[in-house]
């Protein structure tokens, strides 16, 4: 095929001249998918290394979940939560079980799900705690990333994310990532919950000090204060346990969920808790045309019980320290740090050597799909269902890109 023929160029500036730039994707034009794999307009394969920002866990594609996508997509695929349909109860049930908790409140996006926390955790600050109307605080954690609505990018500490967006909603504290102090020194009466990613994904894979999560629940025991775990991108297997925060063996009071939750076809968020804390709402204070539908509940049941078996955790951790194996040999060699858990890495690059940028654009020249972020650092976070070699073929690309 000669460059008169390819497809990519002509695709590529038809989506520059008809959408807005509020992304500056690689220069691939994906056609199809299937498991760790995609394939481009022009035919060119490449090995998934983003998996849609944990959206694709289980893969492009997955066997299980497109089957049930499909018997769905023949009965029905809206109704609203103006009825109730035959889905609903059992994702419902399922993932209150995984969660181990009493309530699911089912929505679409991530930054949805969030909003959704953050309202409860408000109510129950006003109906059980007590705190004074209009004055509840939530403390969140610099460098975070919850979204991008206005009251989520309210409490960013990123310019990108935060510039030009304001006014902002008032009511959020933020403290630094892993400052047991600091968070301790936030808490006052008003204080209604917590709210934190359990590894900082956007900021570039960041875990936190060992002992911090656990000594945050403490806190929030102590003081009365909900701790919001957003597992939106650590959860439902990415770091090799169901949920990251269990890495401290650490149970939230709530959990906020989303990606790998609609398993790559639809979007699925929701939010569980106990009865006492999602119990406080009431018929018309919250809700979604489109949150709980017939076609996310099905597909959202059968990512559910993927994840019931344990297979995925398993092939994450043991996966997983392939990779930061791997990785970790390159510290020196072009690589100046790696963090992670599980099958999710942060890798900063040499800053003298190229941009995280530039590294992701000489991966795709070999065929190997990353994203970058902050600078030099670049994301890792292929499908669970990676193998082994697949895992080893993209980290020799790696090695040749930083090794020049």
């Amino acid at each position: 095929m000669t460059t008169v023929d390819l497809r990519t160029p002509a695709e590529l500036a038809d989506a520059e001249r008809w959408t807005a730039h509020n992304y500056h994707p690689l220069p691939v034009v994906v056609a199809e998918a299937e498991g760790t794999w995609v394939t481009d307009v022009d035919g060119r394969r490449y090995l998934d290394f983003l998996a849609g920002y944990s959206a694709l866990n289980f893969g492009h594609r997955h066997p299980g979940l497109i089957a049930a996508a499909h018997a769905q997509l023949d009965r029905v695929t809206l109704t609203s939560r103006a009825f109730v349909h035959d889905q609903f109860a059992a994702f419902c049930h399922g993932l209150a079980e995984l969660c181990g908790k009493d309530l699911v409140l089912p929505m679409n996006t991530g930054a949805e799900a969030v909003e959704t926390a953050i309202k409860v955790a408000r109510k129950w600050g006003y109906r059980v705690k007590g705190v004074a109307d209009e004055r509840a605080e939530i403390i969140v954690a610099a460098d975070n990333f919850h979204g991008r609505t206005t009251t989520i990018v309210s409490f960013s500490t990123d310019p990108d994310a935060r510039a030009d967006f304001g006014p902002y909603t008032p009511g959020f504290v933020v403290v630094p990532y892993g400052d047991l102090a600091a968070l301790r020194a936030a808490i006052n009466p008003n204080t209604v919950a917590v709210l934190m990613e359990p590894i900082q994904g956007e900021a570039g894979v960041l875990v936190p000090p060992a002992g911090f999560l656990a000594g945050v629940r403490e806190l929030c025991t102590e003081n009365n204060v909900l701790m919001i775990a957003d597992e939106i991108q650590s959860g439902l297997g990415r770091t090799g346990k169901t949920f990251a925060i269990e890495h401290e063996g650490v149970v939230p009071d709530m959990y906020v969920l989303g990606k790998a939750l609609g398993g790559g076809i639809v979007p699925v968020s929701a939010v569980a808790a106990d009865r006492a804390v999602l119990g406080v709402l009431r018929p018309g204070e919250h809700g979604s045309t489109f949150g709980g539908n017939p076609l996310a509940c099905a597909v959202g049941t059968a990512v559910v019980r993927l994840l019931e078996t344990g297979e995925f955790q398993e092939r994450s951790a043991r996966l997983g320290a392939r990779l930061h194996e791997g990785l970790t040999a390159l510290i020196g060699k072009g690589v100046v740090a790696v963090r992670g858990r599980g099958l999710w890495a942060g890798v900063d690059i040499d800053p003298l050597l190229m941009t995280g940028r530039q590294a992701c654009e000489r991966l795709t020249e070999r065929g190997v799909l990353a994203k970058d972020t902050h600078g030099s650092t670049i994301r890792l976070a292929p499908p669970l269902v990676v193998t082994e070699e697949e895992l080893d073929h993209a980290l020799a690309q790696l090695a040749a890109v930083v090794r020049g």
